[in-house]
Formats: C-alpha cells, structure tokens, sequence
C-alpha cells in the first residue's frame, strides 16, 4: 500500500470488519431487514448529516445500492453500539478506540469485556465529572452566600433615610470629635436640638451610638476620615 493509500484510509477511518459486535439497545419498531439511509436516521433519531459523519470518522459504514446507503443487520448494531457510546458522552476518538479493540477480538465474549471495560471507565469518568461538578455547586452556594452576607452588611451600613442637610453638617462634626455643647454652639441651636438629631442621625445608620453611626458614615464616604 502506498503512502497515498494510508493516508486516505486513515482520513476515511478504515478498519478490518468487526466479526463479534457486543449487545447494545436497538430502537423500538425498527424495520426489517437492511435499512435507507432516511430509515436508520429514523430509527436512531439522528440527522443523515449524523451518519456521513460517523462513515468519516470510521465509526460506522454503509453498503450501496445504486447510488443509495443502505445499512444491514451488522450495520445496524454497530450503530446501536456507537449510538449508546455517544448517549453517553463519550468522544468520538475513544469511540474509535474502543472499535479498534473490538475488531481485534477473537470472540464474543471477548468482545462483551472490551464493551463493558470501556462502559466502566466512562463510568468512572462520569463519576468524577459529578464530584467535580457537586465541588463546583458548593463554590458557588458559597459564594452567592457570601455576596448576599455582603449585601445585608451594606444594606445595614446604609442610612435608612436620606440626611438632611443640618444632619449631614451634624454628622461631620460629629466624626471630628466635636462634644453635643460645640457642634450646638457650631450649628447656633441648642444642645437638646443637637441630642435630637445625633439619635435620628445613630437610627438613620441602624447604629447602637454615634461612635458606631461615625463609623459607617466614614467606611461608606459619606464623611471623610
């Protein structure tokens, strides 16, 4: 065979015929004897586009009638057994693999066992697959817990109420240290009116006392430091 030779046979996926196919599902209803290319589509619920496909890739292959495909009882569980291998997610390179294997073996029972190897390991891929994903589900519960804990924090630091003007002057007084009697002399009211807002402007910022509202008002930019 020449190199030119190889090389086609190896894009068109070329291999010796596999004599002992393992059992796999074949579809409910599915018509006797060999089937059109429109019927095996049918029956496996795939495109005409799926089956060219899986001809290239070497995953399947097909007789001819005239100018039509048409699929025999070998055909037609291989099929079953590259349809189940792909319902399962596995890739179509390990799909080759597995028949490369199944065309080697020299009996039926050698044939299950490469099947079921090959059913078991895609298990154990898919097992890891879901610890994988249950590790990624906790990440983002975590996360979505901690934005939302966020949240509620800024939410809390916020002023329930917006500030009036007298309040905010209050308020930034009051983060310079100034005592009730300065900031009353400062906003030319008297002390009892400045105790009075100091408590509107401490509930305003869901606060226990002014050292606390001070706080939130500086960590939010509302007053500077």
């Amino acid at each position: 065979m020449t190199n030119e030779s190889k090389k086609a046979d190896s894009r068109t996926g070329a291999r010796k015929s596999i004599r002992f196919l393992p059992v796999a599902p074949l579809p409910e209803n599915l018509p006797e004897g060999r089937l059109a290319i429109a019927d095996m589509a049918n029956a496996f619920g795939v495109t005409h586009r799926t089956l060219h496909f899986y001809e290239e890739k070497g995953l399947l292959t097909a007789a001819r009638v005239g100018p039509m495909r048409v699929y025999g009882p070998e055909e037609i569980q291989q099929m079953a057994v590259v349809n189940t291998c792909r319902e399962t997610g596995m890739p179509v390179a390990v799909i080759q693999e597995l028949l490369e294997h199944l065309s080697a073996a020299e009996s039926q029972e050698e044939a299950d066992g490469v099947f079921r190897n090959a059913m078991t390991a895609r298990k154990r891929e898919l097992a890891a697959q879901q610890s994988t994903i249950r590790r990624q589900m906790q990440q983002i519960n975590e996360l979505l817990d901690f934005s939302a804990a966020h949240e509620s924090e800024t939410n809390d630091n916020t002023p329930s109420a917006s500030l009036a003007a007298a309040e905010l002057r209050c308020l930034t007084l009051m983060a310079e240290g100034y005592p009730t009697s300065r900031i009353a002399r400062a906003l030319e009211i008297e002390p009892g009116e400045v105790q009075v807002m100091e408590k509107n402007i401490i509930a305003k910022f869901n606060s226990n006392n002014r050292f606390q509202a001070v706080a939130k008002a500086v960590m939010l930019g509302i007053v500077g430091h």
